[in-house]
């Protein structure tokens, strides 16, 4: 039933907006009993930050085993989630306006992007390479990657992530290994 839900999910999306989603229109598209997706899932906030949460562990990109490289990758995959259709959406539904669901939606959107950035982190860290703190990572070139995604500003590209990630690995006081922090 999951799976079905959740292709009707990004379906109506993807025709209708996030914010038309129903329910009732979900259960019709899934060919289930719409009592059954309240029971499981209780609103259509929930059931949009459930399938952001599953979205977000399709395949990730392969390490190179150049940290700067694999971080460039992992940004532009970043990027490309956010920007594919219904991304936003789903993001904005994770950090649903109620204030509990909130505070656990960007938790667990915090999280899932962490861990994003933190396997090349760690790949470097195992090879012996000094590398960013994670926080540095989220505050460089995360923040800058959704803020400019859900406010729609021109040039958000695949360049642009790079020139992101390029700045965060450039020598100076910030660059990674470096003893001093801003």
């Amino acid at each position: 039933m999951r799976a079905a839900v959740h292709r009707a999910v990004v379906e109506l999306v993807h025709e209708v907006g996030a914010d038309r989603v129903t329910i009732p229109a979900v259960a019709r598209r899934a060919g289930v009993n719409p009592s059954s997706v309240y029971r499981r899932w209780g609103t259509a906030s929930a059931l949009l930050a459930d399938v952001a949460d599953r979205r977000q562990d399709e395949e990730a990109p392969e390490l190179s085993g150049d940290l700067r490289e694999d971080l460039e990758r992992v940004a532009v995959w970043t990027l490309a989630d956010l920007s594919r259709p219904g991304g936003v959406a789903f993001f904005r539904a994770e950090v649903a306006p109620d204030v509990d669901e909130r505070r656990a939606g960007l938790r667990a959107c915090l999280e899932r992007v962490s861990v994003r950035f933190r396997v090349p982190l760690d790949a470097a860290a195992e090879r012996g390479e000094a590398a960013p703190p994670l926080e540095r990572v989220l505050d460089r070139v995360v923040a800058p990657l959704y803020f400019r995604v859900v406010f729609s500003v021109p040039g958000t590209d695949e360049r642009y992530a790079r020139d992101l990630v390029a700045e965060l690995c450039a020598p100076g006081p910030d660059a990674p290994g470096a003893r001093g922090r801003r």
